[in-house]
């Protein structure tokens, strides 16, 4: 079981981050390393508080030394996250219907909708932790692990109750996991939050954050029918942008 379970785990880091993670010769399935993903965040966050905080004890800028920290996270995923984001925008907001939206979705290339949903995002997430690193310069390297973990525990769910709008893609091939393994990852980025943040601030994230991807998943609903790799990733960060706003208003 053990073993298994560790699998699972090196399998979310293998999706969900560009850090070296070796190879593996019999993978399990993607839906069963939905309960990691909370924990791959956590490694994501945990390279962006070292950042942070280095740059912070060092003497530079918060509002720099934030900056220096979300580049940090995204080198980290590859942008995996932002580019689901790009994409969703792109799709949604572009697409006169179903398959327009999923074929706008899949194209590599970045239109006006998707270029501002960037600029947000990182600009939202940016000010946000220059606010809390210069505030409580101890207190935000926490949150960048915090959040993401917590921002990623939903995917588990959208997964689970959403159907995958394409027959291929890592939508298709992660769905199919089990309500225990959701709770599970929930679970373990609700405890996380609690440690970091404390039990006061981590219900309100939880509670904006679970809020926020319920949201998103009935929008996703009605624009393509379900859920896809693009779909998950602009969950984690709609989900990470609202956990800043709760904690840095």
């Amino acid at each position: 079981m053990m073993r298994a379970a560790l699998a699972e785990l090196h399998l979310a880091v293998m999706l969900l981050t560009r850090l070296p993670a070796g190879r593996m010769a019999e993978a399990p399935a993607i839906g069963a390393a939905v309960w990691a993903f909370p924990l791959a965040g956590a490694l994501v966050g945990g390279i962006a508080a070292a950042v942070l905080a280095t740059a912070l004890a060092l003497g530079v800028a918060p509002a720099l030394a934030a900056g220096l920290a979300l580049s940090a996270s995204v080198l980290a995923t590859g942008g995996l996250h932002e580019d689901g984001l790009a994409d969703c925008a792109d799709g949604f907001g572009g697409g006169r219907d179903r398959a327009r939206k999923l074929e706008i979705m899949r194209d590599s290339r970045i239109g006006s909708y998707g270029g501002l949903a960037l600029i947000l995002s990182l600009g939202l997430r940016w000010q946000a932790l220059a606010i809390l690193a210069g505030e409580q310069p101890a207190f935000a390297p926490a949150a960048l692990i915090a959040l993401a973990m917590s921002s990623r525990a939903g995917l588990g769910f959208a997964l689970l109750w959403l159907p995958a709008a394409r027959s291929d893609g890592m939508g298709k091939s992660a769905a199919g996991t089990s309500f225990a393994r959701a709770v599970l990852g929930l679970g373990l980025a609700g405890l996380g939050l609690g440690l970091l943040v404390g039990p006061q601030a981590a219900a309100l994230v939880l509670a904006v954050q679970i809020g926020v991807q319920v949201t998103f998943t009935r929008i996703a609903l009605r624009q393509i029918g379900g859920q896809s790799g693009d779909v998950l990733g602009a969950m984690q960060q709609l989900a990470e942008i609202a956990g800043w706003l709760a904690l840095a208003r």
